[in-house]
């Protein structure tokens, strides 16, 4: 998500005639894009900052900008920490950046500004021009959380969740297909508890159900060309027999989830409010994993929340094995303001949360080399994203399942195409194969097995927004 606010910002920026520099010592505005999620990101800002000062003193008009969650979170507070700091603005504010900063270069007083747009939200939409797209590219589906899980900070910086419109975000990604992106990502704090009155109703009166694969049909049906689609991240809860039935019948749709767990004890689960049990969890994982041949999953951790025992960790690393998660985002806990965690006694130390996060991306280590070496022999698809960063000869994508590959490069220009590939060999995090050829493009397997079954897929006109 900063990631794509970023790119935002530089083009709200660039629309107003700034130009990027090439580093800071050439800059007339420095805007530093903020986590809160973990108490290092928060470090890290803090840092940098501090070496802005001797740019500042060389260059007194320099305007220095904090943005993101950070910037939400602390507010004033962050003038007050730093004389050097003229602007801090909230992530729902990105379209105000160039006014503001001119404000600053005029000679405003130092400003916070970080207000939620709630009552009327905004989606500020890229327009690629064509040969310009990454072969990946972003899209925003919603914003902000109502889980409230105990250590997580995203309610209080990002707001409550906030929908945007089918037809908005089905332009987006026409656009960004045309102007040559081969695969969209769609984003979201739980991308998956997507709502809009102008799609058919959710599947069922299940709670946890959403309007989430309708969207997903929809942007399968509506934009030609694409070849891949993912999302992230999702929250298990949303996990439904709707959503699985999406990933059974749309090809396009990544035969890979990023579906966030944090721990696999059910004790440490309640304490962190997360809402399902391990055996919720892995129940659906397995019923995705059933639907889908060869799915793999990725997932995040946290070691170490307050009251975690050495039993409690077991059962995380149990977990991990059941689920064969091929890709692990792990962390140590660390307390952060205005969550109900902070008022947890913060009981593992550091040494103990060290270990136990080793021990987790030692697994996730060997249950990746395991599952890669599977592969040797099989062929895939391969999206081709460019030359390998660590042989110019060879060039590197990712397969359906998000496993990199590098393969000899082939004769032409293959950048983005959708190659088939034979695996023959595997290592820690990758794999080497050949070329084959290009794959058929097309809509296949599953996808034409829908249609044929005539069961039509609604079609949702873009609104005037889009």
């Amino acid at each position: 998500m900063n990631m794509h606010d970023s790119d935002r910002m530089g083009e709200v920026l660039s629309a107003h005639g700034w130009v990027p520099t090439d580093g800071p010592q050439n800059a007339d505005l420095v805007v530093f894009n903020t986590c809160s999620v973990r108490e290092k990101a928060e470090h890290k800002l803090h840092s940098e900052l501090g070496k802005m000062g001797v740019l500042k003193a060389k260059h007194p008009e320099l305007v220095i900008a904090v943005a993101g969650c950070v910037a939400q979170q602390e507010g004033q507070a962050l003038l007050k920490r730093s004389e050097l700091l003229d602007l801090v603005i909230g992530p729902d504010n990105i379209a105000e950046l160039p006014r503001l900063v001119l404000e600053q270069r005029a000679g405003a007083l130092p400003l916070s500004y970080t207000v939620f747009d709630d009552a009327a939200p905004r989606f500020l939409a890229a327009y690629p021009k064509a040969g310009e797209a990454p072969i990946s590219a972003f899209v925003t589906t919603m914003k902000g959380c109502d889980e409230r899980c105990s250590f997580c900070v995203v309610p209080y910086t990002r707001g409550s969740e906030r929908y945007r419109q089918t037809g908005e975000i089905i332009a987006e990604a026409r656009r960004w297909v045309e102007a040559g992106a081969k695969e969209i990502v769609l984003l979201g704090q739980t991308v998956d508890s997507f709502q809009d009155p102008a799609l058919p109703p959710p599947a069922s009166d299940d709670p946890d159900e959403s309007q989430f694969p309708h969207l997903l049909r929809e942007i399968v049906a509506q934009v030609p060309g694409l070849l891949r689609l993912r999302y992230t991240s999702p929250h298990p809860r949303h996990l439904t027999p709707s959503l699985i039935q999406a990933h059974a019948e749309l090809v396009v749709l990544a035969a890979h989830v990023h579906m966030p767990v944090q721990s696999g004890s059910n004790r440490v689960l309640k304490r962190m409010i997360r809402r399902y049990t391990r055996e919720e969890y892995l129940a659906r994982v397995n019923a995705l994993k059933a639907a889908r041949s060869g799915l793999t999953l990725a997932t995040d951790i946290i070691v170490g929340f307050p009251g975690e025992t050495d039993e409690d960790f077991e059962d995380t690393l149990s977990l991990m094995r059941l689920a064969n998660f091929t890709a692990v985002y792990a962390f140590k806990y660390s307390v952060r303001p205005l969550t109900p965690a902070r008022k947890l006694a913060d009981d593992v130390s550091d040494a103990v949360k060290a270990e136990r996060l080793a021990r987790v991306l030692d697994l996730c280590d060997e249950l990746q080399a395991a599952h890669l070496q599977t592969l040797v022999g099989t062929t895939c698809h391969v999206i081709l994203e460019g030359l390998s960063k660590s042989d110019k000869t060879r060039v590197s994508g990712r397969t359906e399942r998000n496993e990199i590959v590098h393969i000899p490069a082939p004769e032409g220009d293959v950048y983005g195409m959708l190659a088939e590939v034979k695996i023959v060999a595997a290592y820690k995090r990758s794999m080497s194969g050949e070329w084959v050829g290009p794959a058929p493009v097309g809509a296949t397997g599953p996808v034409r097995s829908y249609l044929r079954a005539g069961k039509a897929l609604p079609v949702i006109a873009a609104g005037k927004h889009s």
